[in-house]
């Protein structure tokens, strides 16, 4: 076979002239190309000769199929996801110690530090991989989390605690925006659904920190009704902390020394390397004991004559500069469906970026204030009923998956219902008068919030076109993350001791279960544009 195979297979798919149709159009009669295609850069934000080059390597990985190296992948990966849950909900178990050893005039700086930190991590490891490349933002945001993590136990007071959750935090929010990044890039579109399924690792992150906090803030923490909390009364978070920040290490030294990860194929090319990013393809299929067709002529073949590599760093951050330029988000508005489409996403990504955190990171201490309430408000607990909520949360998880394949139901209807509920049982968490109601409303808010957030993750994409895809989750994510740094600001000025927050979090989720009703689009069963 000619060294120049995969270009025409690649051609062979296209309509005849007289027939021509947009790639849109064509990627929704072939779901394998099309799946492909989503996961490249959006059309128009980069020069023609990098979207060829980056379909034929695309082509090399399809006809590698899944195999003993991207499961491996999926493993490591996982820990990312496990991370991005793990380390805010410790930001939630630890908050009522804290804020009893160190009485802050203002205890919800803590989460605000933290989604500041987010927010940060996400903008520069997003950028920075482009220009640095995957393989050192892979390991480095795992390694940077466990260590500020594990310095965090030594913190002197609240404002220390407040500045390293910043510092674990930012590390935290390069996780999913590099780890799908190299996932998808190595993942052959027919197993494109392994992104939703790992979700599950989310889920389990919950579990495990709940496990962990169980036994030490609730034996070696001060008591929510102590009146004198001294550092040697309360070492038990600080413990926390070195056990959490001793967990994210072990999954950095997995993936360091016992996982050879490869540099992405697009990323080197981007880079001009074509050469190595077609020995990387073939070490790949090595891995997997299959053989690859893919020659750097079949790269070379899309470069018209005269030209010229673009493989500067410059040229990299201009790449994806590009990918912000304002046709793609003029695009998404273009027509009254998908104004009205992208405008409710973002809507309700924002909503849910402001109610999830608002309640969820205080979960732990409004369950501990009225339980004093109720008598029997003790740490232990507290944290005993954070462990059964946690583990709610995996069966949701999973059910997620299986609901948006329902037929008259799919997506909408499942991330709707879900939504909607979950800001009912918040509502209905209010009426409680035991500690034992309390924990039940709780434990169903956590299995629909669950269920929501499985759903949500898969469905987003869904709804763009792939030449706008990279547009359209930029922009429901800045407006999740905006909201999210939103959450602490109103606790602030929201008494926590009251049902305030979690009115204004459960108004949230009913209003984003409503707006999610009446999107226009329902993917089930259909191939992305």
């Amino acid at each position: 076979m000619s060294s120049r195979s995969l270009n025409e297979r690649i051609m062979a798919e296209e309509p005849a002239e007289n027939g021509k149709r947009s790639d849109e159009q064509r990627s929704s009669e072939n779901v394998g190309f099309g799946v492909e295609d989503a996961s490249t850069i959006p059309k128009g934000t980069i020069d023609p000769v990098y979207e060829a080059k980056a379909r034929v390597l695309n082509r090399a990985i399809q006809d590698i199929g899944m195999g003993w190296y991207q499961w491996q992948l999926f493993i490591v990966v996982g820990f990312g996801w496990a991370s991005d849950n793990l380390w805010p909900i410790v930001t939630s178990l630890i908050f009522t110690a804290i804020a009893n050893e160190f009485h802050p005039s203002r205890p919800p700086l803590l989460s605000l530090a933290q989604n500041i930190g987010l927010l940060a991590g996400a903008m520069f490891w997003g950028f920075g991989c482009d220009i640095f490349g995957r393989k050192w933002a892979f390991n480095l945001t795992l390694g940077l989390t466990a260590v500020w993590g594990m310095i965090a136990a030594s913190a002197p007071n609240f404002a220390a605690i407040g500045i390293f959750a910043a510092f674990w935090s930012f590390g935290v929010g390069g996780n999913l925006p590099v780890d799908s990044a190299i996932f998808l890039e190595f993942l052959p579109g027919s197993h494109q659904y392994l992104l939703t399924i790992l979700s599950i690792d989310w889920a389990l992150a919950q579990v495990i920190a709940n496990l962990i906090a169980w036994p030490l803030l609730g034996f070696m923490t001060c008591q929510e009704t102590d009146a004198d909390c001294t550092r040697s009364k309360n070492m038990g978070w600080r413990y926390f902390m070195i056990a959490m920040g001793g967990l994210t290490l072990i999954m950095f030294i997995v993936r360091f020394f016992c996982f050879t990860i490869y540099e992405s194929p697009k990323y080197l090319m981007g880079k001009g390397l074509d050469k190595e990013a077609v020995r990387i393809v073939h070490e790949v299929a090595r891995r997997n004991k299959k053989s690859s067709e893919l020659a750097v002529e079949d790269l070379k073949a899309c470069e018209p004559e005269g030209y010229e590599t673009r493989a500067a760093a410059s040229d990299a951050v201009k790449r994806k500069l590009e990918a912000l330029d304002l046709s793609h988000i003029r695009s998404l508005f273009a027509t009254g469906k998908l104004a009205y489409s992208t405008g409710a996403l973002m809507l309700v990504w924002a909503f849910i970026g402001l109610g999830y955190p608002l309640y969820n990171a205080f979960l732990p201490y409004i369950q501990a204030t009225r339980g004093v309430d109720f008598g029997d408000g003790s740490t232990y607990i507290t944290y005993r009923n954070s462990l059964i909520i946690a583990v709610l949360g995996v069966p949701g998880a999973l059910l997620g998956g299986l609901l948006v394949e329902l037929p008259h139901f799919g997506r909408r209807g499942a991330l709707s219902l879900s939504t909607i509920l979950t800001g009912v049982f918040l509502y209905c968490s209010t009426t409680a008068t035991t500690s034992s109601s309390l924990l039940g409303w709780n434990c169903a808010y956590n299995f629909t919030s669950n269920i929501m957030y499985a759903v949500l993750y898969a469905f987003t994409p869904e709804l763009f076109p792939t030449k706008d895809r990279g547009t359209g989750n930029a922009l429901t994510a800045t407006s999740n993350r905006i909201f999210g740094i939103m959450a602490p600001i109103i606790a602030m000025f929201a008494n926590l001791e009251t049902a305030a927050p979690v009115y204004t979090s459960g108004a949230l989720f009913i209003a984003a279960g409503l707006l999610v009703a009446t999107l226009p689009f329902e993917s089930r069963g259909k191939a992305s544009l």
